[in-house]
């Protein structure tokens, strides 16, 4: 059982993880994920609706992009606010970018997709095994990903942004973009 353990560990799987995962699947996203980011010139008006303590945020407000925070627990960035992004009832005008808590994922995207323009993008850094499983399959024939940036070098996501304790480059990841009433084919592509 060992060997399938330290495998699964690896791939990130909650099934054999040696941790629990963190009470509100809080992993914080090393700001270089977003710093080379192909698309982050493009952004406009940027909500960052999982913001944790801010690790993409800053990056996006270095560089004029950032007009909303928001998350469900206060984790000290600066003018958060502090709502349920899957209960928000109105509209956003701009883009978003996040990376959401892994075991929601799908019910951000379809509330991402729900509350932009059409036209409008969102972006969320997700693990390359986001790509596999039946479910994940409907959802992609649904609302097709325009385009997809694996990144050819390893990045981390530090459990409850303890970098310094959980840096682990393990996993691969991946940007995700979706244009909101994009209709056709995926492109995958690589960057850093």
């Amino acid at each position: 059982m060992n060997g399938i353990k330290s495998v699964h560990v690896t791939m990130g799987s909650n099934k054999f993880s040696q941790h629990e995962r963190e009470e509100n699947d809080y992993y914080a996203t090393e700001p270089k994920a977003l710093e080379v980011f192909p698309l982050l010139g493009e952004l406009v008006e940027v909500w960052e609706c999982a913001v944790g303590a801010g690790h993409l945020a800053k990056v996006l407000k270095r560089n004029k992009k950032l007009a909303r925070v928001s998350d469900l627990i206060d984790r000290g960035y600066p003018e958060t606010e502090v709502i349920d992004f899957l209960q928000y009832q109105g509209k956003w005008h701009g883009d978003i970018l996040t990376n959401p808590p892994f075991v929601l994922t799908n019910q951000f995207l379809k509330k991402a997709l729900e509350v932009v323009d059409e036209g409008r993008k969102v972006c969320m850094f997700l693990p390359t095994r986001y790509l596999e499983g039946k479910a994940r399959r409907k959802i992609f024939d649904l609302y097709p990903p325009k385009i997809i940036y694996v990144s050819s070098s390893r990045l981390c996501c530090a459990r409850n942004g303890d970098f310094e304790n959980y840096n682990s480059k393990a996993v691969a990841f991946a940007w995700f973009v979706w244009v909101k009433g994009h209709k056709g084919r995926t492109t995958l592509t690589w960057f850093n």
